[in-house]
């Protein structure tokens, strides 16, 4: 959600970050000091949009206690968002899938939610496209400062994946989107107002292609 973050804070609009897990096993070999490792890689991949609060749950223990629920729903309170953005409900990891749940639940009905694509957009169908072809560099630069996670691999990932969520906007040649869904429910049935103008889609190109009727 990068590249979106980074519309939000181009328009003005104050972020607030909220990293659940420590990260302490987000690695395929044992590292000392991950988790201090991995906040600070965070830190440094957002600090040109906010400084993330980091609640240091356990890796994979989120959402074994009810208080996962209270203390996540207390930070979700003392920001008051006007919206929320997280992982979808099936997404690939565990913990992401957790958190997506507990926000749903403790929160949807206060706020909107608004669920990230799952990577690389595997069974996860979007109604929400945004096009952030100007931010592309950053998002990259911001995931090669993940050095403990192997960066360059999902580098090539995003570039692929986000070019082709450009793609299925008919976008143009060096184009990139992210893709969001949301699922409205009351008292929040639209929140196209909330998000920056969707992506320009280039309809002489279809008619060219006898696309359009």
């Amino acid at each position: 959600m990068f590249g979106l973050l980074c519309l939000f804070k181009e328009r003005g609009d104050e972020i607030n970050l909220i990293v659940a897990t420590d990260g302490s096993l987000g690695s395929s070999k044992p590292t000392a000091n991950l988790a201090a490792i991995r906040a600070n890689e965070t830190r440094e991949a957002l600090k040109e949009l906010s400084i993330p609060k980091i609640l240091k749950i356990k890796d994979g223990q989120l959402g074994n206690e009810f208080s996962h629920q209270k203390k996540i729903f207390h930070e979700i309170k003392k920001i008051d968002p006007d919206l929320i953005v997280t992982h979808s409900q099936n997404d690939y990891h565990p913990d992401h899938r957790a958190l997506s749940k507990i926000v749903q639940s403790v929160a949807g009905i206060y706020y909107p939610v608004l669920f990230a694509d799952n990577l690389v957009g595997i069974n996860f169908n979007p109604n929400y496209y945004i096009d952030i072809s100007n931010f592309f560099l950053k998002k990259k630069l911001a995931i090669k400062s993940h050095k403990s996670q192997l960066p360059e691999k999902y580098i090539e990932l995003v570039e692929i994946w986000n070019r082709f969520r450009a793609i299925q906007c008919n976008g143009s040649k060096n184009t990139y989107a992210e893709a969001y869904r949301f699922e409205a429910s009351f008292p929040f049935a639209d929140i196209r107002h909330l998000l920056p103008e969707a992506p320009i889609i280039h309809a002489t190109s279809l008619k060219k292609s006898g696309g359009l009727i």
